[in-house]
């Protein structure tokens, strides 16, 4: 999927490495439950968030499918 840089610069924005959030949305039968909480570890040239999940996971948050909100 290709994505404007300028929507890839303002995800990165708005979810700064080391930011929190939570999982609201993913469509992944491997997916942390939703609620979970993790860390960005950086936004990818696709605008999906690089994750450090509580649980141990590390599934990304795609860009325009699954969803996670800043919570700080």
């Amino acid at each position: 999927m290709f994505i404007r840089h300028e929507v890839v610069e303002r995800i990165k924005r708005e979810y700064p490495v080391g930011c929190r959030v939570e999982l609201c949305q993913m469509d992944d039968p491997q997916a942390p439950p939703i609620g979970t909480k993790g860390t960005v570890i950086a936004v990818d040239d696709t605008g999906s968030l690089i994750m450090r999940w509580d649980d141990g996971s590390g599934l990304n948050v795609v860009y325009g499918q699954d969803y996670a909100r800043r919570i700080s």
